[in-house]
């Protein structure tokens, strides 16, 4: 077999181009994935792991009420004037059949959140849980010869090494001084994390991201497919009009190989483009003072590479990115790890500030709605940052950030800078930064109507179900607000990151590559974060990224095999 000519090639080896590929393999196409990285997986490999599928199978078992309608309705309040009917009428009807097709089909296996609600439930067509599936632990084994080559998660992500889902895991981890049974359960993971190191040298129980990631290459490689690493995409082949190959630069060299019946971009947007960053984010406008999380290859490739093809991109949403608030941790080599905070922002007696020391946002909301607050309040000075702020018991109980509930010790993260300390506010403002003023009458406020009514009237912690979700519900009144009062008082500095671009390819129904003149480029498909999101940017639920990421992938996979949408699943 000619190792340089397949009917499909995809670049990306994420959530996306991996759906791509086994769905066309499983059609009988032959199918090469090639991947920039030395390690496979992509950004979702440091992702959480899950997608937002509405009217899902898995909720209908659970005799949760949704349906194409009403899941419509919510995408169109959430997308505003860039809501694309046409793509999202193919996702929600692909969504359910690209779920059920692959619980049957392969290793690809997911646990509905049934109580994790869309990010903005309040909005019609929006639901208090049953539209976000988190992917089920793997063993690493799994992978057989492949198992060194999939990318680990971020350390900052782990837990002394060892990967804590982010659901019910989660929840266990942070009742576990309070839970008999929670207790239970985090001893039990702890007690195979140390036997597995002793025996592999490494954790092999995957979860989030890394195990989708495991999940997806397993049925892959069974299907044929080759996946080859530290193989970027240079170039795209045109013959005719129609992209009929691709260039790259692989450990042999430059190579051009050719692609039968078309190529699929899911190289994962833009997040390390700093040229990107400069015309796009309005907070770092040199294009530093923005840290993501995303891989670190992630650099707008695909969209350079197709600008010559008069390839449309996006323009007009409401934000570029996907925001995330981050906290810079030291490594002992100098370096700093990102640490992205997804739910410690929603419990009770936790608060962020600015350098003047008062509030700008609803904490407990998406990261992506913290991030948005962020930039709106940002004066221009400097980074944009922000300080969250907690008391010594509260800290204890849940921790914050990369700095761990009691009993994991707090000097580490105190000396080194990390964690900020003073036995009194003012005494944190100026371990700080932050204006003393400004803090001391923030939390004088805050505190006031925590005591006396639970309730937060600036901006409306635990007002939403999302709230709710992320904070503590064994305290009452509100479950996302209690007074911070009891010192000594800590702080730790967030900045903003991002999680993946929303901004890139006008795709169709079929996921094909659109031209200004909005014509399906012949050949060319894009997938997750190369192609343009459906929510208009806006970030609408937990898994909205490799939600339809996997769902235009079953889809692309499908047309690149002849199948056009709409036929049976």
């Amino acid at each position: 077999m000619n190792k340089n000519e397949f009917d499909v090639i995809v670049a990306g080896s994420g959530a996306g181009g991996l759906s791509s590929a086994i769905v066309a393999a499983d059609e009988g196409l032959s199918v090469l994935v090639i991947e920039k990285s030395d390690k496979f997986g992509g950004t979702t490999s440091r992702s959480g792991g899950w997608i937002w599928i509405p009217n899902n199978s898995h909720a209908k078992r659970e005799g949760l009420e949704d349906s194409f309608d009403k899941a419509r309705t919510y995408i169109e309040a959430e997308a505003g004037n860039q809501f694309d009917a046409t793509r999202v009428d193919a996702f929600l009807n692909s969504g359910p059949k690209m779920l059920d097709w692959f619980d049957r089909n392969t290793d690809v296996k997911f646990t509905l959140g049934s109580y994790f609600p869309d990010y903005h439930p309040y909005q019609p067509g929006g639901m208090d849980g049953g539209r976000s599936l988190n992917a089920d632990p793997v063993n690493l084994a799994t992978l057989g010869k492949n198992a060194d080559r999939l990318a680990p998660p971020i350390p900052e992500a782990t837990f002394m090494g060892m990967m804590v889902g982010s659901n019910r895991e989660l929840k266990h981890f942070f009742e576990a001084t309070r839970s008999v049974k929670s207790f239970g359960y985090v001893g039990a993971l702890l007690a195979r994390y140390g036997y597995e190191k002793v025996r592999y040298g490494k954790t092999m129980r995957l979860t989030n991201g890394a195990a989708l990631v495991a999940r997806l290459a397993k049925s892959a490689f069974d299907r044929g497919v080759e996946i080859r690493t530290s193989t970027p995409l240079k170039d795209l082949i045109l013959e005719n009009g129609r992209v009929t190959g691709v260039v790259v630069d692989g450990p042999s060299g430059q190579q051009t190989l050719k692609a039968r019946k078309g190529v699929v971009l899911a190289t994962g947007g833009f997040p390390f483009d700093m040229e990107m960053r400069k015309k796009l984010y309005s907070h770092a406008p040199t294009g530093s003072g923005h840290y993501s999380p995303a891989n670190p290859d992630n650099t707008g490739d695909a969209m350079r590479i197709t600008a010559d093809l008069d390839a449309a991109i996006s323009d007009g949403y409401k934000q570029p990115a996907a925001w995330v608030p981050i906290s810079l941790v030291p490594r002992k080599d100098g370096s700093y790890g990102t640490f992205p905070h997804f739910v410690d922002r929603g419990k009770p007696g936790v608060i962020a500030v600015m350098r003047n020391g008062r509030r700008f946002v609803n904490e407990a909301n998406s990261y992506h709605d913290y991030g948005s607050g962020l930039i709106a309040a940002h004066d221009g000075v400097g980074e944009a940052e922000s300080w969250l702020i907690i008391d010594h018991p509260t800290l204890r109980l849940y921790g914050l950030g990369f700095v761990k509930p009691y009993p994991i010790p707090l000097q580490p993260a105190l000396r080194s800078g990390y964690l900020k300390r003073g036995k009194t506010l003012r005494e944190l403002a100026a371990a700080t930064g932050i204006d003393p003023d400004g803090l001391e009458k923030t939390v004088t406020d805050f505190n006031r109507h925590a005591r006396e009514t639970g309730e937060d009237p600036e901006f409306g912690r635990g007002t939403t179900a999302y709230n709710r979700y992320l904070g503590d519900p064994d305290h009452k009144p509100n479950p996302c607000v209690k007074p911070i009062e009891n010192g000594p008082f800590y702080a730790i500095r967030v900045v903003l990151g991002d999680l993946g671009s929303f901004v890139g390819h006008r795709t169709d129904a079929s996921a094909r590559v659109l031209n200004s003149h909005n014509d399906p480029i012949p050949g060319l498909y894009a997938v997750g974060n190369d192609a343009a999101s459906l929510f208009g940017g806006n970030y609408s639920g937990g898994g909205i990224t490799l939600g339809p990421a996997m769902t235009f992938g079953y889809i692309a996979g499908r047309h690149l095999a002849g199948i056009s949408e709409g036929a049976a699943a």
